[in-house]
């Protein structure tokens, strides 16, 4: 993986120093080499992480035999030697064993088609002087980031939000509608950023810049609305030969590699798999807290046991909060998922000893191993059920729950449910997975920013996700709807920038298309069956896998956030809260801020993903803004 960034414009010159410039704040992303192509109006940039042919045959920006086409690229193509030996039947002849160089021969054979060819992550730029044209795409599923800036008829792109920033003409104006936005989701949802005028590529699309104007296509699409028909049997063998196949080809490697192991199903399924596939013992990464209510690595130590794995451990103190201010310069944004912290510390484990990390990221989003997706057909059902006094035997049990309860206790997340039983699915969904409901935020903001947003709604960036499912099915609607938002802006933007933070990469095999597309063709009662999550991935690895590892409950990559808050970190989450600067910006209310804080550390209250994701957006604005 690397970094890459661009500037195309009609109007003048593109200059060496400004491309340097943008390349030098992404040194972290690439830092065995750097190169630049500046020609006229037009300037590439690249910072190179070398994973495939380690020699200067590899350097990028790296052209044609003419020199006539120029290619930067992020990220890996898995499926690069069948791709060259066709390629080479063809007639064309390759100078280097990289797969970038395979990316940039498909486009001279096939333009824009190119795309429908590759397997993994990407997001390349491609410069065709012949044509005059600028070539830019991001891969499928949105594993690697792209960022643009246009105007005027000037494009410049970057795969970081800060390399934009080095040039003078791009205005650090804060896009005050996308706060409401964050605040519901913990992060500014695709095309948006929090910078105005700043914006994201939204993965499986393309964009052709030509003659000073734009045009965006997309060209591929998760298709939940045909089944494939199987028995169980053999679900679980195209399972396994998925993952065995999925697994291989992301082993393919010029330097070490290893695999993050949480102790979960997928990390555990992808570490199983590796092991199987390797003539040497697995390098396997784990962090841990320890609030044992939160660590994991016993169950890590089960599946390093089983596989005898050279393992790793780390424990994540509450000092790590230090580290929050470096996190929110590499994460460009406000990010309000806390598990940043931990997963920055696994993979800065890691890439003490390998450059690449298998993880198993993408599971839950095919099988069906969130809650979540078992209590939307639960909800559905019940909130349709004829029971007699149904609405007020669920206000009692509502009414017997203390608000105290935090996330991890069973009694809270019924609560939640409870509460939303009523609503419409989509409405329903919304308000499981907001950090702050709307009438919170509306009780929150100050008048006058409350009056700045009005007519905005957070809700419609998930309504369009539901839309386009194609699936009447409501575990498909609310798997299609994560896949498009929560698994985009939140967990890929996690493990890409924790592991390019620490200039390492990161691979999923649960995220390859071909696995994503049978998961979406495989019927919903295959992946929840009654109450139990993950049905048909379970059972395909029912004799690969201890049984404690696949009978134990879902726990997430969570940070006991609630303790630190009431501890530890109490006086620190005051003093940015409460501060001038803070309070000056004018979003929201001082005394509804220091009754959030108040209620938690009395423990009246459970605010801790709420503050935390306060102090992030406060510490942004402190980094990138003032």
């Amino acid at each position: 993986m690397c970094g890459i960034c661009g500037k195309i414009s009609i109007n003048g010159n593109v200059t060496e120093e400004l491309i340097r410039k943008m390349c030098g704040v992404l040194t972290h992303r690439g830092p065995n080499d750097e190169g630049v192509y500046v020609k006229g109006g037009m300037g590439l940039g690249h910072r190179r992480l070398a994973i495939i042919d380690l020699s200067q045959a590899g350097h990028q920006p790296m052209s044609n035999e003419d020199g006539s086409i120029w290619i930067v690229l992020n990220g890996e193509i898995y499926n690069f030697i069948e791709l060259r030996e066709a390629l080479e039947k063809k007639g064309h002849r390759f100078k280097s064993h990289a797969d970038t160089e395979v990316v940039l021969h498909l486009y001279e054979d096939k333009g824009v088609e190119c795309l429908k060819d590759l397997r993994g992550p990407f997001a390349f730029a491609i410069w065709d002087s012949r044509k005059e044209l600028l070539f830019i795409a991001r891969d499928r599923i949105g594993k690697k980031p792209l960022y643009y800036h246009y105007r005027n008829q000037t494009l410049i792109f970057a795969s970081e939000i800060k390399a934009i920033l080095q040039d003078p003409d791009v205005s650090r104006e804060v896009n005050r509608p996308a706060i409401t936005d964050y605040l519901s989701y913990g992060y500014t949802p695709t095309p948006e950023t929090m910078f105005k005028n700043i914006v994201k590529l939204p993965p499986a699309h393309f964009m052709v810049y030509e003659k000073g104007n734009i045009r965006l296509e997309k060209y591929w699409e998760l298709d939940f609305s045909k089944k494939i028909k199987m028995s169980e049997k053999d679900y679980c063998h195209r399972t396994m030969e998925l993952l065995e196949e999925c697994t291989k080809i992301r082993l393919i490697s010029d330097v070490p590699l290893g695999a993050f192991l949480s102790g979960g199903i997928d990390s555990s399924a992808v570490v199983y798999m590796m092991s199987k596939l390797s003539s040497k013992p697995v390098k396997t990464f784990s962090i841990g807290f320890d609030d044992k209510e939160y660590s994991e690595l016993k169950y890590a130590k089960v599946i390093a046991d089983r596989f005898k794995t050279e393992h790793h451990e780390y424990i994540v103190k509450p000092d790590a909060i230090e580290l929050l201010p470096k996190l929110v310069w590499h994460y460009n944004e406000p990010y309000a998922d806390s598990s940043a912290l931990p997963s920055y510390y696994v993979a800065k484990m890691t890439r003490q000893e390998v450059t690449v990390a298998l993880n198993g990221d993408g599971g839950d989003e095919d099988f069906g191993g969130y809650e979540r997706f078992m209590a939307a057909r639960f909800a559905e059902s019940i909130s349709k059920s004829p029971v007699p006094f149904k609405d007020k035997i669920i206000k009692l049990i509502v009414s017997s729950i203390p608000e105290s309860m935090g996330f991890k206790d069973s009694r809270f997340r019924l609560r939640r449910f409870l509460i939303e039983l009523s609503k419409p699915c989509r409405e329903r969904h919304y308000n499981w997975i907001s950090i702050f409901s709307e009438h919170e935020k509306e009780n929150m903001f100050t008048a006058g920013f409350a009056g700045e947003l009005a007519g905005k709604s957070s809700f419609n960036y998930l309504d369009r996700a539901f839309n386009e499912c194609g699936s009447k099915d409501i575990v498909d609607l609310v798997m299609s709807a994560d896949i498009k938002t929560n698994l985009l802006d939140d967990l890929l933007v996690k493990m890409d920038i924790a592991t390019m933070a620490n200039s390492l990469e990161g691979r999923s095999p649960f995220l390859d298309h071909k696995m994503m597309e049978f998961c979406a063709a495989m019927p919903s009662n295959m992946k929840i069956k009654g109450t139990k999550l993950k049905y048909i991935l379970k059972k395909a690895l029912s004799k690969a896998l201890p049984k404690e590892i696949l009978s134990r409950g879902k726990m997430g990559f969570g940070v006991p956030l609630d303790a630190w808050f009431r501890k530890e970190l109490k006086d620190y989450s005051y003093g940015i809260l409460m501060s001038d600067n803070c309070v000056n910006r004018g979003y929201f209310k001082k005394d509804v801020i220091k009754k959030i804080l108040d209620e938690h550390t009395s423990g009246k209250a459970n605010n801790g993903a709420r503050i935390w994701s306060l102090l992030f957006l406060e510490l942004w604005h402190k980094e990138f803004i003032d």
